[in-house]
């Protein structure tokens, strides 16, 4: 596999803050990579850096051909104004300079019905407004998908299908994904690789490696406990 993603002594900080130092790791082309850490790691902020959103020092080179689609956990959108989920999409077909693109192709791909579509998005569900920000994610049609903490205020069942739907996503149209979470198990399952943030220290490596219970212990300053799937990724 070669490499999409190629980041080398990257920091970020806040006048005398640093938030991120000296991280340096690298992503395959259609592998996925969790982002794990607490609070205040920087996790958001890793993400900002990578599209060139935060001033860093050091480098993040994507290969040539590389198309992001990012869906942040926070979006500046009041869910109160009246306009459509397919209003949402139409905005952002309109920011793709020309390009053609299937709306409705995007909306079966994430799941969400035309009816479902025609809503206004204040009345669309935590799961279903998760799954329009991942359909204005898929519009410009990545081949990388960046994903900070995609099922937030979504139920158990909701997150559940969320992040199978991103892993049937990137399996079938060879996405690489890099997705924050606090949830071990789901990062035990669909992850290749982890990235462990904590106070100012990272760390890399497949889930079975990298997700010990005194690395945990010291990274979340509790003990912690999750459950290993039979299937997960062992790289």
């Amino acid at each position: 596999m070669d490499t999409i993603l190629d980041v080398r002594h990257l920091s970020v900080h806040f006048g005398r803050r640093h938030v991120l130092r000296d991280l340096s790791f690298s992503v395959q082309r259609g592998t996925s990579l969790a982002i794990l850490g607490p609070n205040g790691a920087g996790k958001t902020v890793l993400f900002r850096s990578l599209v060139g959103a935060t001033p860093f020092d050091g480098a993040v080179r994507w290969a040539a051909g590389t198309r992001i689609g990012y869906v942040p956990q926070k979006l500046d959108l009041d869910r109160d104004i009246p306009i459509t989920g397919l209003d949402f999409l139409t905005a952002r077909i309109a920011l793709a300079r020309g390009a053609r693109i299937d709306v409705s192709r995007v909306l079966a791909l994430v799941g969400i019905p035309p009816d479902v579509a025609d809503q206004p998005i204040g009345v669309l569900s935590g799961g279903q407004f998760q799954r329009l920000l991942l359909a204005f994610a898929l519009v410009g049609d990545p081949n990388a998908l960046l994903l900070d903490e995609p099922t937030t205020g979504v139920d158990e069942p909701g997150q559940e299908q969320i992040n199978e739907l991103v892993s049937i996503l990137q399996h079938e149209h060879a996405l690489t994904v890099l997705f924050i979470s606090h949830e071990l198990t789901v990062v035990s399952r669909y992850a290749t690789n982890v990235l462990c943030l904590s106070r100012g220290v990272a760390c890399f490596g497949p889930p079975r490696t990298v997700l010990t219970p005194d690395l945990l212990r010291d990274m979340y300053r509790t003990d912690v406990h999750y459950h290993v799937h039979d299937n997960a990724d062992d790289c």
